[in-house]
Order: C-alpha cells, then sequence, then structure tokens
C-alpha cells in the first residue's frame, strides 16, 4: 500500500513539474503565441493535436499580459510556439511562471516560428531607443507573407516529431499535404507544376516573379497567364502606393507589390503626433495614395481623421486568425486580406 502511494505521488508531482505526460493515445497539448502559429500546428497535427493561442487575433502581440493563467497553459503544453524573436517579450516571464522544461528555449518542446527565415529590417547599426520600438532581430510579423507560413510549418512539423517520434510519419504527410494546398494557393497549380515552388518563392522573395512571367512564354502563351491563387487575385493593386499604421505589413508587402510610403506611427510604437499626422496626408495628396492598411487592435480616430481629410480608404484588417469572424485558418486570413483591399480600392480579381 505505502508503495503504491508513493509511486501514485511521484506521479502527481510529475505531472505538475513537466506537464501532461503523453501516454499512447493522448494527444499533444500545443501553445502557439499567436493563433496563426496554432492554427498551422492543428493543420500538421490533425487528430493528434489540441491548440491554443495566448495572443488573441485582435490583439496587439506586442502587449500580452502575462497572466496566471497562461502560465497554467504553459505548465501543461507539450510545445510552445513562438517567433523566437521580440515580438513577445512577454513569453520569458510565462515560460519561466510555467516551471515547464519541455518549452524553456533549448528544450524539445520550444519551436521558434522564425528559424531559417530571412528577415526584413535587421538593424545594421546599434540599437537608439529614441527611432521608437526598434526589433534587434528584425521585423517579427512573419506571419503576414505566406510564403514565410510554410517555414513555419516545417519548423512546428519538427517540433511535433521530435516530441511524438512515434507518429512521425503522420505529422509528415500532413505537412506536406499543407505544403502542397499553400503552395496551390499562392501561385494556382499549374504554375507550381511548371516551375516548382522554390523557384516561385525565391523569385517572389526578390520582387522579380511578375516580370519574369510577363516576358516568358510557353507554346505561344505568356506565363503571366498561368498564374493563379493569390498572386493573381491581387494583380490588381501591385504596385500601389499605401500608408501602414505600423510596421507589419512588411512581408505581405513584399510578396505581393505594393509600396509603403509612409507610417501613422511617427516611429514604431510612438502614437501620432499632430506634426506626423499632417505630413502623412501631405503625403497622400502627393503621391495620390488610395490605401491606408491598419491591423484592427489599432486606435481608428486617426486613421478615421486621415482618411476623412484625405479620402483614402483606410482598410482595418486582422493581423491574425481569429481577429474577424470567418477567419478561422491561414487560407482565410490571406483570403480576406487580398478581397478586403481589391473592395476598398474599388478593383475586380483578376
Amino acid at each position: 500500500m505505502k508503495r503504491a502511494t508513493t509511486a501514485l505521488l511521484l506521479l502527481v508531482f510529475a505531472a505538475l513539474t513537466f506537464g501532461s505526460p503523453v501516454f499512447a493515445g493522448d494527444k499533444l497539448k500545443v501553445v502557439g503565441s499567436i493563433p496563426d502559429f496554432a492554427a498551422v500546428a492543428k493543420e500538421i497535427g490533425g487528430d493528434r493535436v489540441e491548440v491554443a493561442s495566448i495572443a488573441k487575433g485582435n490583439q496587439d502581440p506586442h502587449f500580452v499580459l502575462p497572466k496566471p493563467s497562461y502560465a497554467l497553459m504553459l505548465r501543461d503544453a507539450d510545445i510552445f510556439i513562438t517567433t523566437g524573436l521580440d515580438l513577445e517579450l512577454w513569453a520569458p516571464t510565462l515560460i519561466d511562471k510555467a516551471r515547464n522544461p519541455k518549452i524553456v528555449e533549448g528544450g524539445p518542446g520550444y519551436v521558434s516560428a522564425s528559424a531559417g527565415l530571412k528577415l526584413m529590417e535587421v538593424p545594421t547599426r546599434g540599437i537608439d531607443r529614441s527611432a521608437g520600438d526598434i526589433h534587434i532581430y528584425g521585423n517579427p510579423h512573419i506571419q503576414t507573407s505566406p510564403i514565410n507560413m510554410k517555414k513555419v510549418a516545417e519548423n512546428i512539423l519538427i517540433g511535433l516529431q521530435k516530441v511524438d517520434p512515434e507518429h512521425a510519419d503522420y505529422y509528415q504527410q500532413r505537412y506536406q499535404r499543407f505544403i502542397a494546398r499553400m503552395d496551390s494557393a499562392i501561385y494556382g497549380p499549374e504554375l507550381v507544376q511548371l516551375l516548382g515552388s522554390q523557384t516561385l518563392d525565391q523569385m517572389t522573395i526578390n520582387g522579380t516573379l511578375i516580370d519574369f512571367l510577363k516576358s516568358q512564354e510557353m507554346n505561344g502563351q505568356k506565363l503571366i497567364d498561368k498564374l493563379g491563387g493569390w498572386l493573381k487575385a491581387a494583380l490588381p493593386f501591385r504596385g500601389e502606393k499605401i500608408i501602414s499604421y505600423h510596421k507589419n505589413w512588411e512581408y505581405f508587402c513584399r510578396d505581393f507589390g505594393l509600396q509603403i510610403v509612409d507610417f501613422v506611427e511617427p516611429k514604431p510604437g510612438i502614437p501620432p503626433t499632430a506634426k506626423h499626422v499632417k505630413k502623412v496626408m501631405d503625403e497622400i495628396k502627393q503621391y495620390n495614395i488610395r490605401l491606408m492598411l491598419v491591423a484592427n487592435y489599432f486606435e481608428k480616430h486617426t486613421p478615421q481623421k486621415i482618411e476623412a481629410r484625405t479620402g483614402v480608404k483606410a482598410v482595418f484588417l486582422p493581423l491574425s486568425v481569429g481577429g474577424a469572424p470567418g477567419v478561422n485558418t491561414v487560407f482565410d486570413l490571406y483570403d480576406y486580406w487580398i478581397r478586403k483591399i481589391n473592395e476598398a480600392l474599388g478593383n475586380k480579381a483578376s
């Protein structure tokens, strides 16, 4: 009896210290710092995972209060997915409070979503806080690019296989289906079959794909006519000059060819001033700018005032999955952005 009691106590201690053990048939508990990572984990993990996120889809991921309930969530997690950058400055506090060695940096259940990505806006000089909230590793809003999200998916796959090697093949098969679906959604299936997604991704990142497709023919037909997916749907606004509220649309603009002229914030994370707002309004008139992108967790007063005085269209978009009704997957998210931008500009998708 004494031995049985001791064994039971040891099991309880292990559960409290290391999180819920993974037994055959049990689901992995996966927590994403933002809902986009949780959504991709669900795509790959299928019925082998339970997913949750800390930040909400309509919440600024920079500013999340490290509540005790979040620490409890991480205490029981088998995997924690974070950018691995300085977006979630609250994450180390939660990890420390969770006391779960599986999800600390370097632990088997810690996944850095940005691993292997080429980041934009990496500082080349020393950080000067007078320039605003500068991210020391580069722009962390990686999820705004569907191409980036394919690499995020690979990093999540590695994490799932590391924690649950028994079902590695299951995760691999679901990952491959996710990537195939993402490639088709970005470029259309015909172009992927012709050129391969690796080549297409690199040319998109370099900004050369559309000009290449317009200049090349196959069997008497321009390759641009074989383009499909989101890139085709976004052709009507490609090259458009825009205003952005904050530096969180850079990767999206890189992939889809938008040109950011200025930001509503005078510096990243610094509230708009009257002087800077006047400068932005002058630029809108000077460059005939028709579009302003605003993540829907920002204040609306300033963008609406700029809209009223200049005629620019302020488009408030969810930055993440779950940030608007019907946006339940990353596919929904990119569909929603492109549709709303085209609607704002009065475009018909190609």
